[in-house]
């Protein structure tokens, strides 16, 4: 997953990238090949960008949901050592059984 440090490199990218694309819209004889090859450099980082910033977005909420609810990453953990409990308990109970 990308971080917020990413982003840094996102957008100097996406700012050169338009750079290009004002360059060649200004020569007033633009390659529209080119023009489309830098359009969909500029989406493609820019999808990037937007997925960096919503899974950042993501994880901050999450991690307000638990703070709001009293949680905690250990209780995920205790609840974890309890399925696998409750699996060996159960792998126990079959071996019991045969």
């Amino acid at each position: 997953m990308a971080s917020l440090k990413d982003t840094k490199q996102f957008t100097q990218k996406l700012e050169d990238l338009v750079g290009e694309l004002q360059n060649e819209l200004a020569n007033g004889d633009a390659d529209f090949e080119k023009l489309v090859s830098l359009a969909d450099e500029v989406s493609e980082y820019a999808d990037g960008l937007a997925e960096t910033f919503n899974n950042v977005n993501d994880t901050l909420m999450e991690r307000l949901q638990e703070a709001k609810s009293g949680g905690s990453k250990s209780s995920g953990r205790q609840s974890g050592s309890k399925s696998e409990n409750s699996k060996s308990e159960g792998s126990k109970a079959t071996a019991s059984a045969s």
